[in-house]
């Protein structure tokens, strides 16, 4: 049985929450993205995998905005677009075996953390 997706609409609506919490924050938005979309209907693996799929564009657009205002430091790109692929390609090939209900209780701690983290800093 294939479960009911939101409509267009509220995938523009949830769409546009997630650039704002991504462009105005640097990122995060996939945070904002996975939850949203599982409320839209989207099972967690799905939700996870279309988060990165929808965070592509923004997070270009948000880097050209930035790199227009003089906001960025080339210095880590390599090293850091380095891990980020490293990381992206084991994080992926993780998300295919590992049971949903330990991916979301994974998740569910790093946005603990992640919260903890710039509360207390």
């Amino acid at each position: 049985m294939e479960e009911k997706k939101a409509s267009v609409g509220g995938r523009v609506f949830c769409g546009s929450a997630v650039g704002i919490a991504n462009s105005l924050f640097g990122g995060g938005g996939g945070m904002l993205a996975v939850p949203l979309l599982q409320k839209n209907g989207y099972d967690g693996k799905s939700a996870h995998a279309t988060a990165i799929l929808v965070i592509l564009p923004v997070s270009f657009l948000s880097f050209l905005f930035y790199f227009l205002r003089g906001f960025y430091d080339f210095s880590v790109l390599i090293p850091t677009a380095l891990g980020v692929s490293v990381g992206g390609a084991l994080g992926a090939q993780f998300l295919g075996k590992l049971p949903e209900k330990t991916v979301a209780i994974l998740f569910s701690i790093l946005q603990a953390i992640a919260g903890a983290f710039l509360f207390f800093r």
